[in-house]
């Protein structure tokens, strides 16, 4: 199957790929990270660190304090999600997960998503390493200590 192609119909040729700004800080967002990057892909994953140098030059208009707070995805055309949108358009990507994010942002189970990602960044928040800021420093990431790794 090529990148974007959709047998099942749901639009994944709209979409060319995400870039996925995750927290490289976060012991969470990284084993998410590379759930996500092992699974087989309707719609290509990229991984950008958030706050990173790269991130700032590819995506000038974002706000990448908030970029570190909420996992951030922009598809290729520019459309950026974030917090629940941002978990469910990576699980739309994914061939076996499809289904299950179309599920989950369903009026009746929506509310139940929203309130696991508030959960999983209630924890993330308590697990993110210390360190100075990663919008002041090109080596974010590198001031992981060891209960990260």
């Amino acid at each position: 199957m090529s990148p974007g192609s959709d047998p099942a119909g749901h639009g994944a040729g709209r979409v060319g790929f995400f870039t996925v700004l995750f927290d490289e800080g976060c012991p969470i967002c990284r084993t998410a990270r590379r759930w996500l990057a092992s699974r087989a892909q309707l719609v290509p994953l990229y991984f950008v660190p958030a706050g990173s140098a790269e991130a700032r030059r590819r995506f000038p208009g974002l706000d990448h304090a908030a970029t570190l707070r909420d996992l951030t995805v922009v598809a290729d055309d520019g459309t950026y999600y974030t917090g629940d949108g941002a978990w469910l358009a990576c699980l739309w990507a994914l061939t076996d997960y499809r289904a299950a994010a179309l599920r989950l942002s369903t009026p009746r189970l929506l509310p139940a998503a929203r309130r696991f990602v508030a959960a999983a960044s209630a924890v993330r928040e308590g697990t993110r390493s210390p360190g100075p800021s990663p919008l002041l420093s090109a080596d974010y990431g590198d001031q992981c200590d060891d209960r990260c790794r």
